[in-house]
């Protein structure tokens, strides 16, 4: 199936926000979160002409957002031995807000300042809605490791927000 420029014009601009602050949870970095968004789209843009309609447009483009997200995570993860460069929470919670008005901003803040693997995986999972074994399969770890991070990270999330 062929699709015009103009459809995907429109189904960009419906949902370019949402594939931001996907991006944007993931990388912490309204620069990078752009760079992920443009891929994503990119990647939307080469697979649409294949796209079997056995899910809704919207829940295959989100797919893609997050796997784009994630290839762009783990590529930097790889070229750079550590991840855990300071992140500017003030800017990244202005960002969430200007893409995702009226977020839990105390709550973004405490899920960004997450180390880098337990973040990931309570994006995956409480924000964006998979389960543990998808969760495990995406990410290449055992779903025992999913489960225990998933707890890490409430605790941890805990202390911050008390």
């Amino acid at each position: 199936m062929q699709h015009s420029r103009a459809e995907f014009e429109t189904l960009y601009r419906e949902h370019h926000r949402r594939v931001y602050a996907i991006a944007l949870r993931f990388t912490r970095d309204p620069d990078r979160a752009e760079e992920i968004v443009q891929d994503a789209f990119v990647r939307v843009w080469r697979s649409l002409p294949s796209f079997n309609g056995n899910s809704r447009l919207s829940t295959w483009l989100h797919s893609v957002a997050v796997n784009a997200a994630l290839d762009r995570v783990r590529a930097r993860a790889r070229r750079e031995a550590r991840l855990d460069r300071d992140v500017d929470l003030d800017r990244y919670a202005a960002e969430i807000e200007r893409a995702m008005p009226g977020a839990d901003l105390d709550l973004e803040r405490a899920v960004a300042a997450l180390p880098d693997g337990a973040r990931e995986i309570v994006i995956l999972h409480y924000i964006e809605g998979y389960a543990c074994a998808e969760i495990a399969e995406r990410l290449g770890i055992a779903e025992g490791t999913v489960k225990s991070q998933l707890h890490r990270a409430r605790r941890l999330l805990k202390e911050t927000m008390a």
